[in-house]
């Protein structure tokens, strides 16, 4: 859903069509270049399925930040070698600086549900996968 932004004029966005990413997680953006013709900023939700993952990948250009809004645990897990583990809980904040390879896993059996905020507009701009770290996380 495109919602036309006026310079000097506010928006409100009623939610967009979701659609999978290649990282495999569901991304509904809220306010993104797509939705408003933001510059600088990309907020929406993200939807990891039951018992599902994502796939390795990093951000090249920019940091991300997640509030678990909903779900029961989630692994993160970041690192050169996704060597470093972290649980997430509903109420959780979770951050992921630029350049840094991660994976996050729903260990639950309902959907874990995010709201994100990247410091680009939209949320695949700058992502790079990285196939050869996915078997490094079970």
């Amino acid at each position: 859903m495109r919602t036309t932004a006026a310079k000097n004029v506010g928006s409100v966005v009623r939610g967009s069509d979701s659609y999978m990413s290649k990282q495999g997680s569901v991304y509904a953006p809220g306010i993104s270049a797509e939705t408003v013709g933001s510059t600088a900023v990309f907020l929406g939700m993200v939807t990891i399925p039951p018992e599902g993952r994502t796939r390795a990948h990093l951000h090249e250009f920019h940091e991300s930040a997640f509030y678990l809004l909903s779900g029961e645990e989630v692994e993160l897990f970041t690192g050169d070698r996704l060597e470093h583990r972290a649980l997430a809980h509903p109420g959780d904040y979770l951050f992921i600086p630029a350049k840094v390879p991660h994976i996050a896993v729903n260990r639950g059996k309902t959907p874990a549900v995010f709201i994100g905020v990247r410091n680009e507009p939209t949320a695949q701009e700058s992502v790079v996968m990285l196939p050869e770290l996915d078997a490094l996380v079970p």
